[in-house]
């Protein structure tokens, strides 16, 4: 017992089992990404062979649930062998590979033997311009609820590539990915206003240009009627979690309304981040109206306080986001080229309006929660 207690009060021996803890730890998220990915690459061949068997053989409509009543009862302790789940392997397969089969069938068309050739070309070159967009280790790195959740909310392969590098890049979950999917983020990211080239250096004039989006959504909100800037700043700060989400990855918020001591006088920015991959302050004032001129002015005075005040030497330039009702583009680019302080412009929204449902034969979110329930029901049987 002595012995026991001496052990784990032992700086040396503590310290080494909870280095033990962090590499088998590291162990197993490794071994889970491996046989994802494994598991992913089988879904992609059993796909590409799904698709070439149903041009090729004749053996009637009832193949796919034979097939999968026939590799359940040979794979019982795996999942994702149901019916259902071999139809999205298919709808997978065929979403990564639409622009492949749009060519081939155009050339199947055409009877000249050149301009056969010269379309073949153009195929092969559509298909390594997809592969380009992104690595294969990134793509069967994706769990296979997220690529589920990707097809069935994206009509084209850019737009799901982008969910996919996101994904990796930042570790999202499916709830992140569908709430980033729900409010179009692939549309907004990188779409404000701004004067980044002029005024900061590569790479964070590009960077910081991709960071902000237009519009931000802030649905999450119940603001009713007529409502004032200092509200709608305390319902964000209320909601901080869900601000932060929507802003988007690398944001630490500092505070609302930090005091900044200007000579004789103090301002009070309406919110004051921090970016961490930035390495910069980002000042965030909030209008209720449609972008007005005047309004940098008094941002620009805050960004510059920041830089005076708050930055180190070690950060890089303090910028500021304007988020109003609504602006006109080109008043708000003119209005930036007066301006010598890196600023972006956006709208934000409170409500967007429900789309028109469109039949599709890709998979619904409803379909999606079936079939990963179904994978988990396998999984346990």
């Amino acid at each position: 017992m002595a012995e026991n207690m001496t052990m784990a009060s032992n700086s040396d021996f503590k310290s080494w089992v909870s280095q033990l803890k962090q590499d088998i730890r590291s162990a197993q998220i490794r071994a889970a990404i491996k046989v994802n990915t494994e598991l992913l690459r089988l879904y992609w061949r059993m796909g590409a062979d799904i698709c070439e068997k149903q041009k090729s053989a004749s053996w009637g409509d009832g193949w796919l649930k034979e097939l999968s009543r026939e590799l359940m009862t040979e794979f019982p302790d795996m999942k994702g062998f149901s019916h259902r789940n071999l139809q999205y392997i298919r709808q997978w397969y065929l979403f990564y590979n639409q622009e492949n089969t749009i060519v081939q069938q155009a050339v199947a068309q055409l009877e000249d033997v050149n301009v056969q050739q010269a379309v073949a070309k153009l195929d092969d070159d559509m298909r390594q311009q997809t592969v380009a967009q992104i690595s294969e280790d990134v793509f069967f790195s994706v769990p296979w609820g997220h690529h589920l959740y990707i097809i069935s909310q994206c009509k084209d392969v850019s737009r799901a590539v982008f969910y996919l590098k996101k994904t990796v890049e930042n570790g999202w979950s499916r709830a992140v990915l569908l709430n980033y999917l729900d409010t179009n983020l692939y549309e907004r990211q990188g779409k404000a206003v701004n004067n980044f080239n002029r005024l900061l250096a590569n790479p964070q004039s590009e960077l910081a240009a991709q960071t902000l989006k237009d519009p931000y959504n802030f649905d999450f909100l119940t603001l009713d009627g007529e409502y004032r800037e200092r509200e709608l700043e305390q319902a964000l700060t209320h909601n901080v979690t869900r601000f932060l989400l929507e802003l988007g990855t690398g944001f630490a918020f500092v505070g609302s309304q930090v005091s900044l001591q200007v000579g004789e006088d103090t301002v009070y920015p309406d919110l004051l981040f921090y970016h961490l991959e930035l390495r910069c302050y980002v000042v965030v004032e909030l209008k209720v109206t449609k972008f007005k001129g005047e309004h940098l002015g008094q941002l620009g005075v805050y960004v510059s306080a920041v830089n005076h005040i708050k930055k180190k030497p070690t950060d890089n330039p303090t910028i500021g986001l304007l988020i109003c009702k609504t602006k006109n583009n080109v008043m708000a680019q003119y209005a930036l080229e007066s301006t010598n302080q890196p600023i972006g412009i956006s709208e934000y929204q409170l409500s967007k309006l429900m789309p028109e449902h469109i039949q599709s034969q890709l998979p619904t979110i409803e379909d999606i929660e079936a079939t990963l329930s179904d994978n988990d029901d396998n999984a346990d049987s």
